[in-house]
């Protein structure tokens, strides 16, 4: 573990020329992968950030018992990608050479050694993990209805052909034909329906391939693929207030946990934000107000910016609300939106008194949050960007979070 953790910081420090060196070489000796890969230069980028990532997770995470859990759970996940047990092999190989090309004078026998033994463990374990899987590689669903609000807002509602294990504010990778081999993470807005089907909430990003098909192409009749359910932005069960604090298409999971609220009214009062870059963009806004008038546990706050003014002074006047109210300390909040948006809400929260192990959101970021364009190394040192993985591992609710 030493040996690795030592020869992991000199890669890191050459961590974009690491990740395209493993890239070309993999491509160059096994040319018949490339066809599993994106095909656009800015989703490859994006899979090159998430294949550094988890080597960093499983790095970071070698004495942690949490790590085979995870490996397992990435092979299992890795099975929507049609990878199988014959594709390991190339995959170490080219990473060893691309490891031992960054590290230059710092690659010796020993540390060569410890990266094999290491990465045999890791494709062993990934791949008793997928075999022994009971889940299909992933879901298809039939997009029975195609609703669109405005040009950048699409509700989906999908029919999955067979049932689908998801619990209220989890979230799905999804894959469509359109833009092949590309998977995204969207949440779901609610439970299965008696009649099995979901609504899935999209917010197209500039440049987004997929978001933008979803919202202004599929048609319904088309099938959509659907990764297992994953993300621990699920309802806990505590005599507590709740805060909801949704922004943009992250109202989705905070719909289907409001959902399970009103099939099971909580005994303290529920507190909803709501916010949206303007009034035009409160899509939903007919429904929460339904509710809000049947429920007297529940009181809602739309949060927009005033008009003419920029999308970013919601973000203030959130705050300004959040801050006129007390007793944070006793709250359970949920938080759902951009990556940025989360951290910003949830730093604030805390600065107010909320306590870290009460305050509940997922790590994976909304599709389309990567940055828009490649970094050059310089840039890449200079502001290095937080590593974003879709975590396999989170799939599960577990029983025994505070």
């Amino acid at each position: 573990m030493r040996i690795l953790k030592s020869s992991f910081a000199v890669v890191e420090r050459r961590a974009e020329h690491a990740v395209k060196y493993f890239y070309s070489h993999l491509f160059w000796h096994n040319p018949g992968l490339r066809a599993l890969f994106p095909s656009s230069a800015e989703d490859m980028e994006r899979q090159r950030d998430r294949l550094f990532a988890a080597l960093t997770h499983v790095v970071t995470h070698l004495e942690s018992g949490t790590l085979v859990p995870y490996l397992r759970d990435l092979g299992r996940d890795h099975r929507k990608f049609l990878v199988g047990p014959e594709h390991y092999a190339a995959v170490g190989t080219s990473l060893i050479a691309a490891l031992a090309q960054t590290s230059g004078d710092a690659w010796t026998p020993a540390v060569e050694k410890a990266w094999y033994e290491a990465y045999q463990v890791i494709a062993d374990t990934m791949t008793a993990g997928a075999a022994d899987s009971d889940e299909p590689p992933w879901w298809e669903a039939e997009v029975v209805r195609h609703l669109q609000y405005g040009q950048d807002i699409g509700v989906l509602t999908l029919a999955p052909r067979t049932p689908l294990p998801y619990r209220p504010g989890q979230y799905v990778s999804v894959s469509s034909t359109r833009v092949p081999t590309t998977w995204r993470t969207y949440s779901l807005a609610n439970a299965p329906r008696p009649d099995g089907t979901v609504d899935l909430h999209v917010s197209r990003i500039e440049g987004g391939r997929l978001s933008t098909a979803l919202v202004r192409d599929v048609l319904p009749g088309e099938v959509l693929r659907l990764g297992a359910p994953g993300g621990r932005l699920t309802l806990r069960r505590e005599d507590r207030p709740l805060t909801l604090i949704a922004a943009g298409t992250g109202w989705a999971p905070v719909r289907a946990l409001l959902e399970e609220l009103l099939q099971h009214p909580p005994d303290h009062d529920v507190r909803l934000f709501v916010v949206a870059r303007d009034a035009a963009h409160l899509y939903d806004r007919p429904l929460i107000d339904r509710h809000a008038a049947a429920c007297r546990w529940l009181g809602v706050t739309y949060i927009t910016p005033a008009p003419g003014q920029h999308r970013n002074q919601a973000t203030d006047r959130l705050a300004t609300a959040l801050g006129n109210r007390a007793l944070w300390r006793e709250q359970d909040v949920y938080l759902s939106g951009p990556a940025l948006f989360v951290e910003e809400t949830s730093r604030l929260l805390q600065e107010l008194g909320a306590r870290p192990d009460r305050l509940f959101h997922d790590a994976v970021p909304v599709a389309g949050s990567q940055r828009p364009r490649p970094l050059g190394f310089g840039e890449w040192f200079l502001h290095r960007p937080s590593p974003q993985w879709h975590n396999p591992s989170a799939r599960a609710p577990r029983d025994d979070r505070p």
